[in-house]
């Protein structure tokens, strides 16, 4: 097998479009409908249905997917360990990232790529961290940033960043220097989804002191929260770091929940089962510094 057929293939898979996986890989849709096919005739199976909404996926292709993971792996980790015998990070590493994250550190993780490791390539995925952790065990991502993941075994988590949440109101309110998370459960909240890492990190304290949180709306965007809150549509419970994100930011009014304090652990994560190479450390500790120097 052609291992950039293959590349190709798993590409319009995971987007489940030839049009997207074209736009992203950067060439004509006929052309990558080629290489598919020629993939196919090769190994004389039928990977992918094509319809009107995009592809799905035969069970040979279900089967050339999960494998063909592990051969790009292997293939991609073959030249970056052989690229650290030279003392120089080579390769491409797949960064996943939350959001709120990605939006201000993708531009400068790049540019540090390119400055200071030229043979090197990053791709950057943008997902919830709980969506991040699934994608580091299934090996679609290499390397991310989580917040408050879960003890998982698959998984090496090195925490990075700790910041206390606090009481976000709209910018006529008036808040106290602090307030207790039993005066926020009588508050009517935005808060992300179920799933998101603040949404389970509020509901655990709450669970744990006693007290329901009212949420009244359900939003997955930050910033979209933030402007749910300047108009005074409820409060939110978020980093200092999440709020300054928005614009905005300076006419909200916020203070400090105590009793308990809660607070939110940034996590840099990546597969037990990868090996450690040059590309990989690097890029873990520009992360680190990336993420700690938003967050100043």
């Amino acid at each position: 097998m052609d291992i950039k057929q293959v590349e190709y293939f798993i590409q319009v898979a995971q987007l489940g479009s030839f049009s997207r996986a074209a736009e992203a890989l950067g060439m004509t849709q006929p052309a990558l409908s080629r290489q598919v096919r020629s993939l196919e005739v090769e190994l004389r199976e039928t990977l992918l249905l094509r319809n009107g909404r995009g592809v799905a996926l035969t069970e040979p292709g279900r089967r050339l997917l999960e494998r063909g993971r592990e051969i790009v792996r292997l293939v991609q980790t073959t030249e970056q360990e052989l690229g650290a015998m030279r003392g120089e990070p080579e390769g491409q590493i797949v960064v996943g990232l939350p959001p709120s994250l990605a939006r201000h550190l993708t531009v400068a993780l790049i540019e540090r790529f390119q400055a200071e490791m030229p043979k090197a390539r990053v791709a950057i995925v943008e997902g919830f961290s709980s969506h991040i952790t699934e994608w580091l065990g299934s090996g679609r991502v290499d390397l991310g940033l989580v917040y408050n993941p879960e003890p998982m075994p698959n998984l090496e988590q090195q925490p990075i960043l700790r910041e206390e949440l606090c009481l976000v109101g709209p910018p006529s309110t008036s808040l106290r220097a602090a307030i207790t998370l039993a005066d926020v459960s009588r508050l009517p909240l935005v808060l992300p989804q179920r799933g998101h890492s603040f949404r389970r990190l509020m509901e655990r304290e709450a669970l744990l002191a006693g007290v329901k949180l009212q949420v009244a709306w359900e939003v997955s965007s930050v910033p979209t929260i933030l402007d749910m809150v300047r108009r005074g549509h409820g409060y939110a419970a978020l980093t200092a770091s999440a709020v300054n994100e928005g614009n905005g930011a300076d006419a909200l009014t916020r203070t400090v929940i105590v009793e308990p304090r809660i607070r939110s652990t940034l996590c840099i994560a990546w597969s037990s089962a990868t090996r450690r190479d040059a590309l990989q450390v690097r890029s873990a500790e520009l992360l680190s510094e990336l993420a700690r120097g938003f967050a100043a």
